[in-house]
């Protein structure tokens, strides 16, 4: 959205006060041979992502690469006014609140998360928060076997694999059995596998929406199906993707249980691997099994509104085996911009921004799906994610990054049966220009021709 700070009225009265009649005054000792005499933008209004697109290209020695990976990190577009805020020394440098009456500011505006991020769940409770989406499960699933007092979890192969480690790195020390549930074609859980599980001893489903290959799992059957088995339902979902899917906790006849994922899309950058931060949340009756910190609103004995952290001692967490968990801190300043993103945005705006990474999906997609040997490959429909097949990926990818663009992440080193299949995302970051860019690219690859020819001979 465009942001204007001075309207005319404010810019008048400032040129008044310095006794000058024109912006350009100000800037009179400037040679007139220096001037520009035209920038060459535009002559629409363009937004604050299109003006920073279009000076990016326009740096000299400048060649800003073309990314189309995702696969838990995402490219976003972050109004320059998040991360001003955050940079704040208040914010920035703030200490962990332990001491309410010295820690108002953060505070309040960590129990602001929490509001927003059970309005955007419709769950009960949030905390606030963990180290990333990957513990945050790690996290739910224990909390689901102190609840449940059974040690079996189904986790579906549709959950990152890089979720999967973390969460069987974390949990296999602790007597808990992780059982695989497989995928069918459509990309999503099978339920004909499902339905031959036995649950007696099974605390939870875990529920990706959307999962790991960006497609949408059938959440309100696996909902319902959990709660009739007595097992607990685990969902674990991109939070932006809430703009514009059903929230977890609206699943199924009764919501899920426990809802978990990666809050990097909100605000947060992508820099060399980081960094993110996990929320979770969960129904009422749980909460005193939820891990991380948790901020409550109350009154002091003047009546005046205050905030402390609530429901767990400043110790509980490094109790050892006696703690609910053994995290010890937490991402507070990326949840300072998440906030301050999410109250930038709004519902609407939240709403456009996954509506817009839709469509330029489905954009991606039909352009991509147009050139002989490339193929959609599961049937399901998707949010901003879809896996492809090409004849040679591993030839395509490297032809395509010496041309300066990501075109994916090659499935087969972790669903070995997806050989030569690739994920791509695209966001709202993507515009049209760059989806014919990558399209074009893929035309003109001498790896493309040659992968086709080859296949052609051996068929």
């Amino acid at each position: 959205m465009p942001f204007i700070p001075h309207t005319p009225h404010e810019t008048r009265a400032m040129l008044d006060a310095m006794g000058v009649n024109t912006l350009e005054e100000l800037f009179d000792e400037i040679p007139p041979a220096l001037l520009a005499k035209k920038l060459g933008f535009p002559g629409a209004a363009l937004t604050e992502m299109e003006i920073t697109q279009c000076l990016t290209e326009r740096m000299k020695h400048s060649t800003p690469l073309l990314n189309f990976l995702g696969a838990g990190a995402y490219e976003h577009y972050i109004p320059a006014a998040v991360w001003d805020i955050t940079s704040r020394g208040e914010f920035l440098t703030a200490y962990t609140p332990y001491q309410a009456e010295a820690s108002q500011g953060t505070l309040q505006l960590l129990y602001e998360y929490q509001s927003m991020m059970t309005a955007l769940t419709e769950m009960d409770v949030s905390n606030a928060s963990l180290y990333d989406g990957a513990s945050a499960l790690a996290e739910a699933i224990l909390m689901s076997v102190r609840l449940q007092k059974k040690n079996s979890i189904l986790l579906p192969l549709t959950v990152s694999p890089f979720y999967r480690d973390t969460v069987h790195t974390l949990v296999k020390q602790q007597g808990i059995t992780l059982l695989d549930l497989p995928f069918d074609k459509t990309g999503t859980i099978d339920k004909h596998a499902l339905a031959s599980i036995h649950t007696d001893d099974c605390a939870a489903l875990v529920i990706p929406q959307p999962n790991f290959f960006g497609c949408l799992e059938d959440v309100n059957a696996l909902t319902d199906w959990a709660q009739s088995k007595g097992i607990l339902s685990i969902a674990q979902v991109n939070p932006l993707s809430l703009g514009l899917l059903s929230p977890p906790g609206n699943w199924g006849k009764h919501g899920a249980d426990l809802a978990c994922g990666e809050g990097q899309p909100l605000g947060i950058p992508v820099s060399s691997g980081g960094p993110y931060f996990g929320f979770l949340c969960c129904k009422k009756a749980y909460v005193r099994q939820m891990p991380g910190r948790i901020v409550g609103r109350t009154q002091d004995a003047e009546e005046k509104e205050g905030f402390v952290l609530t429901l767990q001692a400043r110790e509980q967490h490094i109790r050892r085996a006696k703690a609910t968990s053994n995290i010890c801190t937490n991402q507070g300043l990326l949840v300072t911009a998440a906030t301050i993103y999410m109250s930038l945005m709004g519902p609407s705006g939240l709403k456009y921004v996954a509506s817009t990474c839709h469509h330029r999906t489905q954009q991606l997609l039909t352009k991509l799906t147009q050139i002989p040997g490339v193929e959609h490959v599961f049937s399901s429909p998707y949010f901003h994610e879809i896996v492809i097949r090409v004849p040679n990926s591993s030839a395509l990818l490297k032809a395509l990054s010496e041309k300066g663009i990501q075109a994916g992440l090659p499935l087969a080193p972790y669903y070995p049966n997806l050989e030569n299949c690739l994920l791509l995302c695209a966001t709202e970051t993507k515009t049209e220009k760059d989806i014919a860019d990558l399209h074009a690219a893929f035309l003109t690859v001498e790896a493309i021709a040659l992968t086709q020819n080859h296949s052609g001979k051996n068929q």
